[in-house]
């Protein structure tokens, strides 16, 4: 039964109870049965006068709240149906109750139950459209309160629902909406569709609009050596934006501390608020540099007076390279312990062989360059050097034994102490022998002995030498092998000037191709061979240089008893220039430079 039948079945009843009172009489019946029809008359001409349409607003009283629908009365035959979520949730419940006064507009007049269908949201965008409308109208701002998360944006409570797009959120993407759920902002009216009923908002416009306006204000205060406050908009690898007000700067990562920074992140966060210094100011493109650490003064500037060479301190390694460790010794001021400067005995290939990342280590301040930033330290100062102590007591000439420790191509290693080698240059083997390779001699792990030559303090230098061992057959060469005297020889080896020629083992003298015979020859091969004895005369000797020259010429001529004075001044001239040249060149593997 409908509204209209129920207030029609209650006056009715109340009729009848009224004629109970009165007895009853054939004139009274008649007169009850004409109120019965007058009523039914009067009743339908009233809900006529109440009659509604589609699209009215009226204002209805809430009758009852259920679970997806509010029941409200508006006068009418039936009680309407508006669905509960159209009833805001405040602290998590929905804002209507029994009583409360509504307005509503009439969807249906009636549904398949009979019952008129209301809508509140379309009430209250028609009541407040005109606002709206004119608030666009003359981009007016207007107040409202972001109630839900919707596909694509936010859903806002202005009087009505209104969408905010993601892209109009916020100046920046927005990547959580969470945060604005509950919140009351200002919006600007960007798109409205009155038939539709939807309306579009934005609060980017309104940020814009006061970016620009700050922009302009800054801009106009911006100067090289001006100390700004900004906010953290952005941080990346190499830096981070700071919003100065309308204009963003860049603070790089070279500027934010004299020390060293890793990542910008280490000292910032995207809205902490910071003191900046303007670096750089271009007006005509609108770039500005920034700088943090220029409100600070130069550690570097009192570095000479803070770290004079030979102060000892500790520091932390703050980074590791192939050369060396860095080690910050304070805020700002950092200093390279070379490979070279961490032990006086240890062959160091990479400084993890000794310190760690983050290990606090004491050094010693060996040279400070404040124009290049740089600050040399030293571990193995802080030890005494044994190499004062090797100088001391292995004084030259002294005779050790030690095992071969490494074979190199220009001599060999022998282990002296813990940590110290010493080097036996390949000159350093024979007398006379000629070495092509140390390898031909020596093994690594071979047991030998060998003369202490020196001790290189400032090089770190043992210098050795095995030939030493044995006196050197040249110093009484002139003696034994004098100008002028004869003797019978081998040849060993034979070349395009001339014939090598051995006068005892390890001594080697040249005949050159000149002093070989009388006679002319075009070939030294055709006239001598390897293995063959000859009788030669010694005509030259250059101690230093450990060369002899012979001519057998020399030799058949004296037999012939010609006059040969003035050809041995000529020979002995000659073999000067021309032999030690030659000898130059066939023995310069015999004596090699100390690599």
């Amino acid at each position: 039964m409908n509204k209209a039948a129920l207030e029609k079945q209650k006056v009715l009843a109340f009729l009848d109870a009224e004629d109970a009172k009165v007895p009853a009489n054939p004139g009274i019946l008649n007169a009850k049965a004409d109120k019965a029809g007058d009523f039914d008359s009067l009743f339908e001409a009233s809900m006529k006068e109440q009659d509604f349409k589609v699209g009215d607003v009226v204002t209805g009283s809430v009758v009852e709240v259920q679970s997806d629908y509010v029941l409200v009365d508006i006068n009418y035959k039936s009680e309407g149906l508006i669905a509960i979520n159209e009833f805001r949730i405040v602290d998590g419940v929905r804002d209507v109750k029994a009583g409360d006064k509504v307005e509503v507009l009439i969807d249906r007049i009636e549904n398949e139950n009979g019952m008129i269908v209301l809508s509140k949201d379309k009430a209250d965008m028609l009541r407040a459209w005109t606002d709206i409308s004119k608030a666009a109208e003359n981009e007016e701002v207007i107040e409202g309160t972001v109630v839900a998360k919707v596909k694509g944006g936010l859903s806002v409570d202005i009087g009505v629902k209104a969408f905010l797009p993601g892209s109009q959120i916020d100046l920046r993407p927005v990547r959580n909406m969470d945060v604005y759920l509950g919140k009351k902002f200002k919006f600007k009216v960007i798109k409205f569709n009155k038939k539709r009923g939807n309306i579009v908002l934005s609060r980017r416009a309104l940020l814009e609009e006061e970016r620009d306006s700050l922009r302009s204000q800054t801009l106009d205060t911006m100067a090289e050596g001006s100390v700004v406050t900004g906010v953290v908009k952005n941080i990346t690898d190499y830096g981070a934006f700071i919003d100065l007000g309308g204009m963003d700067g860049l603070l790089h990562i070279t500027d934010m501390s004299w020390g060293r920074v890793k990542h910008p992140s280490e000292m910032l966060n995207v809205g902490d608020e910071i003191q900046v210094k303007v670096l750089k100011y271009d007006k005509e493109k609108e770039r500005v540099s920034l700088g943090m650490k220029q409100l600070h003064a130069d550690p570097w500037e009192s570095v000479k007076a803070s770290y004079p060479p030979g102060t000892k301190l500790k520091g932390k390694v703050v980074s590791l390279a192939e050369y060396g460790a860095f080690v910050e010794l304070g805020e700002g001021i950092e200093g390279l312990i070379h490979v070279s400067e961490m032990s006086w005995t240890k062959r160091v290939k990479h400084p993890s062989q000794i310190v760690t990342v983050d290990q606090e280590v004491e050094v010693v301040v060996l040279e400070v360059d404040t124009e290049n930033r740089r600050i040399s330290l030293g571990m193995k100062q802080l030890q005494a050097n044994p190499w004062v102590e090797m100088k001391e007591s292995y004084a030259p000439g002294t005779i050790i034994e030690g095992e071969v420790k490494s074979v190199t191509d220009f001599g060999i290693f022998i282990g002296i102490e813990e940590g110290i080698d010493g080097l036996v240059h390949i000159s350093d083997f024979s007398w006379t022998k000629r070495v092509n390779h140390p390898n031909e001699l020596y093994a690594k792990g071979q047991k030998v002995r060998a003369v202490v030559l020196g001790v290189d303090i400032e090089n770190e230098r043992f210098s050795l030498g095995i030939k030493q061992l044995e006196s050197d057959p040249w110093s009484n060469i002139e003696n034994k092998y004098a100008i002028g005297t004869q003797h019978d020889v081998k040849v060993t080896k034979t070349a395009d000037f001339g014939a090598f020629v051995e006068l005892e083992s390890d001594i080697e003298g040249l005949i050159h191709i000149s002093e070989l015979t009388t006679e002319k020859i075009n070939s030294v091969e055709e006239f001598i061979k390897p293995g063959q004895s000859v009788k030669a005369e010694v005509i030259s000797i250059d101690k230093d240089a450990r060369k002899i020259g012979l001519s057998a010429k020399l030799v058949k001529l004296r037999e012939s008893k010609a006059d040969v004075d003035d050809y041995v001044k000529k020979a002995t001239a000659t073999s000067k220039s021309t032999f030690g040249d030659l000898f130059a060149d066939q023995l310069k593997n015999v004596k090699t430079d100390k690599q």
